[in-house]
């Protein structure tokens, strides 16, 4: 049976689960209503107490946003995270802590690294499986963003089409991210440092002027500012990484006699299983080398906890609130008491009270669901977008079947749970409740 549950897809086990945590309520509303037709009498007692029912309703919209919007923000982080390190397959720097070098390095997050010598880079660039040794040297900005110098060959790698311009050709020249708020043909003077640290004209008069733009890509480097490293030597008063007989073509091959040193080195192989080759010869006493993607799983990992914690407020939210609704709706029986015992002594069946009682708490908890789960969504999207201007890093929070399944299992609970108050509306005597 398992097998057989392996082989269907993804979908269609969604589906299928979709139905299953919705099927207790349905089968609960078949039975209860079987044989009466309440419809136009249900919504004359909706629009007669529209106001509670609105309340009511919105109760439970709030509580279903709430969960489900938690959930879905937690997702849309962790993913969004993913896809901006996609592009680095493996970083090498010196030795010290992964996730400090990946923030830096992949999350473009202001932190002081040892550099890696020439010899070192040479070592690496000159390794028969490797295709791309680009140095990653960060350090100076513009008005807060990061100015990155590294090669053409690295910008390809990034983007292999630019969203307009051509690639840098010349130390004078950059290529920007989509973000950023210049255009091709725009001078920019970079400051020493980022942040409040940031020294504005200690390289002087240097400039550079934008030539390209990269296309958006929903990560940090969206804000960054690409230069050829070149420059970057040069404006802190260093070697270019090549011999006086330069003829000005940038990135490799470089001098190891004339490489100042970068804080990190992207590294791609010729094929996927090459790298974890790389990873283990390249992780010496004076370099590490790790993959980013793996070090961003070990971190979701940590946070595999306060996921859980996440999916249990949520979790105990919809329980606070399902008891919640069972309290409110006695109180509502008691509200609509006088008008369920007017039905009872014009001769309704005992039985249709039930049904018209249990029908008038399922359309609102239903339609509170409904209302929440459109709400989590608007909710999810605000929150995105406050997160990905905070951090740079995209973050598209949507409801997805965690969510789905979340409300549907909700649902049905409060509507079984609706059960008692409706019972409870026929333990109470009609006599009183006529002259109350």
């Amino acid at each position: 049976m398992l097998s057989v549950w392996d082989m269907v897809s993804a979908t269609a086990q969604n589906i299928v689960l979709l139905v299953l945590l919705l099927l207790p309520g349905l089968v609960t509303g078949a039975i209860v209503l079987r044989g009466y037709a309440a419809g136009r009498l249900l919504w004359a007692l909706i629009w007669a107490h529209r106001w509670v029912s609105l309340v009511f309703a919105m109760l439970i919209a709030v509580s279903v946003a709430i969960g489900t919007g938690l959930t879905a923000q937690e997702r849309g982080l962790r993913e969004g995270s993913a896809k901006a390190a996609e592009p680095f397959d493996l970083i090498v720097s010196a030795p010290g802590n992964e996730i400090t070098v990946m923030f830096a390095a992949v999350y473009l997050q202001p932190t002081d690294m040892p550099l890696l010598d020439g010899p070192t880079y040479q070592a690496i660039a000159d390794h028969p499986r490797v295709t791309l040794a680009a140095p990653i040297a960060f350090g100076d900005s513009y008005k807060g963003a990061p100015v990155v110098g590294t090669t053409p060959q690295f910008v390809t790698h990034l983007a292999a089409d630019l969203a307009a311009g051509r690639m840098f050709a010349t130390p004078e020249e950059a290529v920007i991210g989509a973000d950023v708020p210049l255009q091709v043909g725009d001078d920019f003077s970079p400051a020493h440092n980022i942040g409040e640290a940031a020294e504005e004209g200690a390289h002087g008069d240097f400039a550079y002027t934008v030539v390209g733009k990269l296309p958006a890509n929903g990560s940090p480097w969206d804000k960054a500012l690409l230069v050829p490293v070149e420059s970057v030597w040069e404006i802190h008063g260093l070697a270019n990484g090549h011999t006086a007989d330069w003829d000005g073509t940038l990135g490799p091959p470089f001098d190891p006699a004339f490489f100042p040193g970068t804080p990190a080195i992207l590294v791609r192989a010729e094929a996927l299983w090459a790298n974890y080759a790389l990873r283990s010869e390249f992780s010496t006493e004076r370099t590490m080398a790790f993959f980013p993607g793996a070090v961003l799983a070990r971190l979701h990992g940590l946070m595999g906890d306060v996921r859980e914690v996440m999916s249990g407020l949520a979790i105990l939210t919809q329980v606070l609130v399902a008891a919640s609704s069972l309290a409110a709706l006695t109180l509502l029986t008691r509200l609509l008491s006088r008008r369920f015992a007017v039905l009872r002594a014009i001769g309704a069946p005992r039985r249709f009270i039930f049904a018209l009682t249990w029908s008038y708490a399922s359309l609102l908890i239903v339609a509170g669901a409904a209302v929440g789960l459109i709400l989590g969504l608007l909710t999810s999207r605000v929150i995105s977008a406050v997160i990905s201007a905070r951090t740079d890093i995209l973050v598209q929070a949507g409801l997805g079947w965690p969510e789905f399944h979340l409300v549907a299992g909700f649902v049905s609970v409060t509507v079984i749970l609706a059960l008692l108050p409706a019972a409870l509306t026929l333990r109470r005597p009609v006599v009183s409740d006529l002259r109350s």
